[in-house]
């Protein structure tokens, strides 16, 4: 592919990548939302381990700060073990890796819609970076990406989180097809997700 081809095909992929339509058509009451988080002095309370392939551990931290919600939220699945062997449906190289969907194919989710916590900052899709995929205004639900590296996302999506220590592992992440938006065959997946304060 060249390098035109290859530009052209993330650009596509910019747009359509986060589609979680399915939830957003089957939106339903929705249960109450956790509330923010409160701080208790341990700086561990908002952060995360990912297990990925090759007992490789990524360390994410929060940002309650910025999204206290949908940080509430995460932390709720989190702790839950929701995104225990869920896999990396969409990954595009140079761009991100896309997860969160229990069923795989990019249209699942919890169930539970969250409200948007948009990035006031310019330049918020740094490498690193965790946002929340959606299907368009109030859609977010599970679904979450990793940015590779920087890119120039218009901030509709929610920051929730950076990658600290571990961006070695999610490079090594399984590509997908950018022919096919980034869809990946017998993708990898997240071994187990945890909050720091629970882990053993």
């Amino acid at each position: 592919m060249t390098r035109y081809s290859l530009i052209l095909a993330i650009a596509v992929a910019a747009v359509v990548v986060f589609g979680v339509t399915a939830i957003a058509k089957k939106a339903k009451a929705q249960t109450p939302l956790p509330t923010t988080p409160t701080a208790s002095g341990n700086p561990l309370d908002n952060t995360v381990y990912m297990d990925l392939k090759d007992s490789c551990r990524v360390i994410i931290q929060l940002a309650p700060d910025k999204a206290p919600v949908t940080v509430a939220r995460i932390k709720e699945l989190v702790g839950k073990g929701f995104y225990d062997g869920i896999v990396f449906h969409r990954v595009i190289e140079g761009f991100m890796a896309q997860t969160g969907d229990p069923t795989g194919s990019g249209m699942g989710g919890s169930g539970k819609q969250l409200p948007d916590e948009y990035p006031t900052t310019s330049k918020p899709y740094t490498e690193g970076t965790l946002a929340m995929a959606n299907a368009g205004p109030g859609t977010s639900d599970s679904q979450f990406f990793i940015m590779f590296n920087d890119y120039p996302l218009p901030p509709k999506y929610t920051v929730f989180g950076k990658v600290t220590k571990g961006m070695d592992c999610i490079n090594k992440i399984k590509l997908g097809d950018p022919r096919n938006n980034g869809k990946v065959s017998d993708p990898d997946k997240i071994i187990k997700m945890q909050m720091a304060t629970a882990a053993k």
